[in-house]
Formats: structure tokens, sequence, C-alpha cells
């Protein structure tokens, strides 16, 4: 009887999952410390900022003023944006009467040489500026404008149309996570 209870004790492991009333003690302190702390974690890396009195969001149709506009990139920004809104936080997207407007505009869109070699272009960069202004007509707060810029290179033997065909996700998602932090977060 006394092997069967040293035993027992041995696979229990050493005394922390003994039962008892020292081991309540020491679990909920020690689980509430862990659930804060993962908690805590976790808001800090969505880091979105969001008065509790904002219940909608409209995204305006981006606008493209570039001198080159590519046509498929304003529709994709402002759809993914919806997207990515709806899935990360409580804002419901609406086309009037919205707590906050965001209206954007493609602003530069400009291919560059990013490097040469045996001088020859071997790299080319694909510059995307956009500005973003978002307007809180539930406080009627002054209006806030910000601008963001992307670069995206490719290989020179591409031409344009190539390269914005290889780019056009990694464009998308990019601009679309710029966008989603400026309006978000307060930096």
């Amino acid at each position: 009887m006394k092997n069967k209870t040293i035993i027992r004790h041995k696979a229990q492991g050493p005394g922390l999952l003994k039962p008892g009333i020292k081991n309540l003690f020491l679990l909920v302190p020690c689980t509430l410390f862990l659930v804060t702390f993962l908690t805590g974690c976790f808001y800090k890396f969505n880091d979105v900022s969001i008065p509790a009195d904002i219940k909608t969001i409209r995204i305006q149709t981006i606008e493209n003023t570039a001198r080159y506009k590519n046509v498929r990139l304003s529709p994709q920004i402002a759809d993914k944006l919806r997207q990515k809104i709806m899935s990360q936080t409580k804002l419901t997207p609406v086309n009037e009467n919205a707590d906050w407007d965001v209206a954007c505009t493609i602003s530069q869109y400009d291919v560059t040489t990013s490097a040469i070699s045996d001088q020859q272009v071997a790299t080319n960069r694909l510059i995307v500026g956009i500005n973003i202004t978002k307007t809180d007509r539930k406080t009627g707060t002054e209006q806030k404008n910000y601008s963001i810029s992307r670069s995206f290179d490719f290989s020179a033997t591409l031409t344009l149309t190539q390269a914005e065909q290889r780019l056009n996700d990694d464009m998308v998602r990019n601009l679309t996570d710029e966008i989603f932090n400026r309006i978000f977060s307060e930096w």
C-alpha cells in the first residue's frame, strides 16, 4: 500500500500538482497573471485605437491622381481595406453618415532605376504614394491628414505591366496595411 502511494506521488511531479488548498492559492494568481499578460500582449500587438463612441466608418472610392494610373489598384486597395476593418475592428462600414470618413488618393505612381550592374539597369523601383484624410464626424474634430509611400523593386528585364502583375498582391497588402495603421494608430 505504501509503495503505491509513493509511485503515484512521484508521477504527479515535485509538489505543484498535489491536491489541496495550497495549490489553489498558487494556481489562481498564476492563472490571473498569465491571462492578464497574454491579453495585454494581444492588445498591444494590434494597437488599434478607436474611441468607444465611434461605431461606423466610410471608406470612400480611392481616387488616382498620379501621372500613370494603375486602374486595378484603387478598387483592390479599397476592398482589402474594408475587409481588414471588418475583420480587425468592431466598426461597421457604411456608405453615408459614418462616424469616421476616410478618403484616400493615389498621388504617386512612379518608376525609377534602383540598381545598375555592368553599366545596365538591373533593378527598377515602383514607388506608390497615397494621401489619406480621416474626418471624425462624430466629434467634429479637425481632419487628420497622412501620407504614406511604399517602394516595390522589380527586375529591369520586366515591363511595367509584367511587374505590376507580379507585384500586385504585395502592393495591395502592404499599402492596405499602411493605410490601416495610419487610420487606427495614433503615431
